[in-house]
This record gives structure tokens, sequence and C-alpha cells, in this order.
């Protein structure tokens, strides 16, 4: 588990994301008096929420002088009309702030509530849910901390955390074991190295080669998932596998079921639907 992204690591983010909300000028506010007031952010729905540091960090880029106070926690189940925070400050501080910081917030408190749900589906399989890269430019350390909050894991943050050689890899390498072989040459020697495999035959394959430590079991059958899991126990390696491919709540706990240590789910990510929160001035 990584901790949440440091706020200095998208403060450059958040002040892109202001600039492209004002524009040149923020009519509407400017035309409302500047005076001292409070607001609070509710949950409009039952979420998980995610991204409490980044909102807040959304009111210090636009006024240091509001104050941020928290009522909940990252990774905190909330009901419907729970109190998520309260702010005090500048009336233009936080109007100006209010869109941005919702639509962070909620977007990351999508994911996580997505990812909750993926979680609890699989309960008691053994099991794990996985993101993918399937991320949003600019947001991927703020989306994979949503995924934690939602309970589940990360895959790889970036590039350089493991050899992951999917079908274009392998056949711009010439197969798989010429894949495998290149790879293992190039990277650090304590890096691991998955393949992706569409057919039992590849997962035989993968199984052969002493420098496969997983295998990604792309868009199979759920019989095709509990053969690959059998080949993979007869072969005496501890060579983990991972399920992906149209995985959706309905597919989940049958795919958890069949044996394999992970599921990744790119829709975590590329389509989990915003969650419902609100500002309300008092």
């Amino acid at each position: 588990m990584f901790n949440p992204p440091h706020p200095l690591s998208y403060i450059d983010s958040v002040q892109a994301f202001l600039r492209e909300d004002w524009g040149t000028q923020d009519w509407t506010t400017a035309s409302v008096p500047d005076r001292p007031m409070a607001a609070r952010v509710v949950a409009k729905q039952d979420l998980v929420i995610a991204g409490l540091t980044v909102a807040e960090q959304v009111f210090r880029a636009v006024d240091p002088a509001v104050a941020v106070n928290f009522l909940v926690a990252d990774g905190d189940r909330l009901v419907r009309g729970t109190e998520v925070m309260r702010i005090q400050g500048s009336s233009h501080g936080i109007l100006m702030a209010e869109r941005v910081m919702l639509n962070l917030l909620q977007r990351l408190s999508g994911t996580a509530t997505l990812t909750r749900a993926f979680v609890d589906g699989i309960e008691g399989t053994g099991a794990r849910i996985l993101d993918t890269r399937k991320t949003t430019p600019g947001l991927k350390l703020l989306e994979k901390w949503a995924v934690r909050c939602g309970g589940g894991f990360n895959h790889r943050l970036t590039l350089g955390d493991g050899v992951l050689l999917k079908e274009n890899h392998i056949a711009a390498a010439g197969g798989i074991a010429a894949a495998v072989e290149a790879a293992r040459r190039v990277s650090p020697n304590l890096l691991k190295i998955e393949v992706e495999a569409e057919t039992l035959a590849q997962v035989a394959e993968c199984l052969a080669l002493p420098e496969v430590d997983g295998i990604l079991l792309d868009n199979m059958t759920l019989e095709a998932l509990r053969e690959a899991v059998q080949l993979r126990q007869g072969s005496g390696r501890r060579v983990f596998l991972e399920a992906s491919g149209n995985l959706d709540l309905t597919r989940a706990r049958s795919v958890a079921e069949t044996g394999v240590d992970f599921l990744s789910v790119g829709a975590l990510t590329h389509s989990a639907p915003s969650a419902d929160l609100s500002l309300r001035m008092d």
C-alpha cells in the first residue's frame, strides 16, 4: 500500500484545474458580496469517501485563509445525509473553489464506492481486486489512492514497477518465450514478470518458463479459468493468476471462485460513476 499522494505532488494540477474553470474572470462570484461565511459538504447518497486531502488543497489554492474541518476520513463508508466537512472563510474563496473541489471529490469517491462494491462482492473467496493503468492522465495517483480507499489493491503505479508482457509486446518480440527472455535480460533481477495468456496452451507455455512470475488470464470463460488454476496446481509453480476482461459485479464472484488470485478491473478508474455530494452555504 502507498500513502495518500502528498499535496505537493498535485498542487500544479489543482492550479491548472482552477485556471481552466475560471477562464478570464468569475463574474458570478464577483457580483456577490465577499464576507465571512460557513459551508458544509454533504453526501447525497450512500458512498465511500475518497479525496479529502486534494479537496482541501483546492480551497488552499484559492484562499489559504479558508479553514476546512473534516468530519470523516478517506475510506469511510457514509450514508446519505452525512456531513463530510465544514468550511469557514471568505464567501468568494468558497464559491470559486466549489466546483473543482466537488468534481474531484465526487470522481474519487465514485471510484472508491465502486471498488468497495467489487471487494464486498468477492468477500471470502481469497481473491483480491486490482486496478489497472486505465486512469485519467494527471489523476492517476489520486485514482489509485481511491481504489485503496475502497478496499482494492494497486497493480502497477508506473511502468517501472513490473513487467507485463501483453499481446502486442509478445507479437513484437516474436513469441512468449522470446518476450520473456528479453524482459529478464533488460529488467532488474528482482522485478516480477507477468505474461498475458489468451489460451490454455499459452498458460502451459508460461508455466514451463521459470522466469514467469504471473499470468494474466485475458477474457477466459469460467471453465477455462478453472482449467488454468488446475494447470498451475499441477505444475508445482507458485505463479500468481490474474483474471481480466469484461469483469462486472454480476460476474466477479464466479470468477473469484475459480481459484484465481486477482481480478483486475479497469472499470474502477475508467467507468465509475461520480458519487453525489453537494456544498451548501450556511
